[in-house]
């Protein structure tokens, strides 16, 4: 009788099917092994432990015993967590967009026993709606026929297979030419949203690092109104239900246009971007609703995502007690209660707290109903006192995994910020998470695992791994100039290419080459929530050819560029980060300033090259003994350095 395989595991997503009655075993030599010896199709079931439709499917189908009686008997059944496995949702998320369907989680794919793909979806209701199959007819129709031998599912995954092969594949080019950047970023404009930011209409996600390169080309010099947009967009992001007004951090995506309702679930990955990005122009505008809003992500990040070591885990879930939303929305009456008179009145008013709700009965906390307006200050007590309340209701599932990548973005994020706000404590969480990554994830030959969870190692490193820590590593040298950080960015920089790099056609692979059990390496280059792992690498390159001046690493970020730049005229706004790291090496440009670390002169001029708003800018913060001093270079040709801000203010304004 089959059984169910996933108790041994410690990812909380696989655990959490780990009493269905489907026989669920993980991808690995011994499932793909069974589905050849009973020549079984594969039913592959992809998703992530804070994905509300996983649940859903969880708990209509997967724990039905005439479902899971269905699936035993025709299939031979995969559990995965997309997080642990990024090389295998890449390639079956890809896969089912060949198919013509829309991508997500939960993703649902047929699989001959050589893991090719021949039919798929995402959620599968248990009745017919949402003019869906019911995942019975699913199936029936599956095991039916693949009994028969139907001749469409042979030709169909030969059709996939062919299809898929071209993942493995670089698009070429000549590299990235001046200017290309401008055009990609002002034909943005015309899928801007001038009410609310961003870009398009529902559902929205925040975007990161486009608004990034976004905000960069207007600073060197393209249609400002992209800079007014990115601001828009930041601005309503921080004061929409998007972001949690009491507790800090950003949810992954809004359901409308306005940023007001949220897809309650928060992630690592989107928090640590918007960190970084609200940091960056924090610098040009100054602005105390930015401050705020990375003071208070990083607060929750802390409080919230923090496991006792140092390290973050990977996502709070958007349900509790069965419910999406249900730890962060609030009844007025709850308001009433918990808050004095006066102050109660004023909290609903400028929250948009209603009887009877904003949403579903309940109430969004969110200020873009003001349209900018609206005064905070005398709010401290208020919101002290409803997120004790709310520390009282069942928490949201945390998913404890310590991902590489992630941790990554969000050291690397912390570092810029400490340095930026002059918060040394941030710039310690870092360095704490650094260690205790480096303590956890290092393996021999300078390579690295994937992620750590309940004290196992997981599967070895992707790309992107490699990309974000040492990108990660690199903001810590620049803040405090300890050469060691570099060493280590250098290690890894040169694992990733040994194990990743393809020789023949350039680019990087997301899997290293002794990866076993992947259909297809495939070389990602469109950003998704994340950066694609080649933009990230093109990225941590130029800058670690900024940092160290080694002419190594431009060279490979040269071929990063090259290998994938024929894309760019069809994909540009799919390829920020590859712009961005065009432009690092373009228009270079490095302040390094030294001297003791309590010397108040090298504090003012940290400051100034700080509020000076330049992007892209590479700031380094040496602790050393002597007289404090700056040193300005764009690209290889150094100014003489200057001893106080004032001359420093000088040159950075020229």
């Amino acid at each position: 009788m089959p059984v169910n395989r996933l108790a041994n595991e410690t990812s909380p997503y696989l655990l959490h099917h780990a009493a269905d009655p489907v026989a669920w075993q993980v991808w690995g030599s011994e499932a793909l092994t069974e589905a050849k010896r009973l020549n079984r199709p594969i039913m592959l079931s992809v998703g992530y432990s804070a994905c509300h439709w996983c649940h859903v499917m969880a708990d209509e189908s997967f724990r039905d015993p005439a479902i899971a009686a269905r699936i035993n008997d025709c299939f031979v059944a995969i559990k995965v967590d997309r997080e642990e496995r990024p090389d295998l949702d890449t390639v079956y998320q890809h896969a089912l967009a060949m198919m013509g369907q829309p991508g997500g989680w939960p993703l649902t794919l047929f699989l001959t026993p050589d893991t090719v793909p021949f039919w798929g979806g995402t959620y599968f209701p248990p009745e017919r709606r949402y003019g869906r199959p019911s995942f019975a007819e699913v199936l029936d129709g599956i095991a039916a026929a693949w009994s028969r031998d139907d001749s469409a599912i042979t030709t169909q995954a030969e059709r996939m297979r062919a299809a898929l092969a071209p993942l493995a594949l670089s698009p070429g080019g000549d590299g990235i030419v001046s200017g290309q950047g401008r055009e990609i970023a002002e034909a943005m404009l015309r899928l801007a949203d001038p009410v609310h930011g961003g870009f398009g209409s529902a559902p929205k996600f925040p975007q990161p690092a486009l608004l990034r390169f976004l905000w960069r080309s207007s600073l060197a010099g393209a249609d400002p109104r992209l800079g007014q947009q990115v601001i828009l967009t930041l601005d309503c992001l921080c004061r929409g239900g998007i972001c949690d007004q009491l507790g800090g951090g950003f949810m992954r995506y809004a359901t409308d246009a306005a940023w007001i309702v949220p897809h309650f679930e928060k992630m690592l990955y989107d928090n640590a971007q918007l960190i970084g990005l609200l940091t960056e122009v924090w610098r040009r505008t100054g602005s105390p609703l930015y401050r705020l809003a990375v003071s208070e992500a990083i607060g929750w990040l802390g409080r919230e995502m923090s496991d006792e070591s140092g390290g973050f885990t990977a996502a709070l879930d958007a349900d509790s007690e069965g419910s999406e939303g249900a730890f962060y929305t609030w009844s007025a009456e709850e308001i009433e209660q918990a808050l004095p008179p006066a102050l109660a009145a004023r909290f609903l008013t400028l929250y948009d707290v209603r009887h009877g709700g904003n949403w579903e009965g309940r109430s969004i906390l969110h200020r873009n109903h003001l349209h900018g307006s609206g005064d905070e200050s005398g709010l401290d007590e208020a919101k002290s006192l409803l997120l004790a309340h709310r520390a009282t209701r069942p928490r949201p599932a945390c998913d404890d995994k310590i991902l590489t990548d992630w941790n990554g973005l969000t050291i690397r994020a912390l570092a810029e910020a400490g340095l930026a706000f002059e918060r040394p404590d941030w710039s310690e969480a870092a360095r704490t998470a650094f260690a205790t990554i480096v303590a956890r994830s290092a393996l021999p030959g300078g390579r690295l695992a994937h992620v750590w969870c309940a004290g196992r190692v997981g599967p070895v490193g992707v790309i992107d791994d490699y990309a974000h820590l040492a990108a990660a590593a690199i903001a810590l040298y620049a803040d405090g100039g300890e050469v060691a950080f570099l060493d280590q960015a250098r290690i890894w920089l040169d694992s990733a290419h040994r194990h990743h790099w393809d020789k023949a056609g350039g680019g990087y692979f997301l899997s290293a080459d002794d990866a076993a059990d992947v259909p297809v390496r495939a070389k990602p280059f469109f950003d998704s929530v994340v950066p694609s792992g080649n933009g990230a690498m093109a990225e941590t390159l130029a800058l670690m050819h900024l940092v160290s001046g080694e002419a190594v690493w431009r060279e490979r970020a040269e071929a990063v560029l090259a290998a994938f730049s024929a894309a760019l005229p069809d994909h540009g706004s799919s390829m920020a980060v590859f712009l961005d790291a065009a432009a690092l090496l373009e228009r270079p440009l490095k302040v390094t300033i030294s001297g003791p670390a309590d010397d108040e002169a090298c504090t003012r001029m940290v400051r100034c090259a700080v509020t000076s708003g330049l992007s892209p800018l590479v700031l380094i913060r040496q602790r050393r003994h002597g007289t404090a001093q700056a040193l300005v270079c764009q690209g290889p040709v150094c100014l003489a350095p200057v001893e106080d801000e004032s001359a420093l203010e000088q040159i950075l304004r020229s």
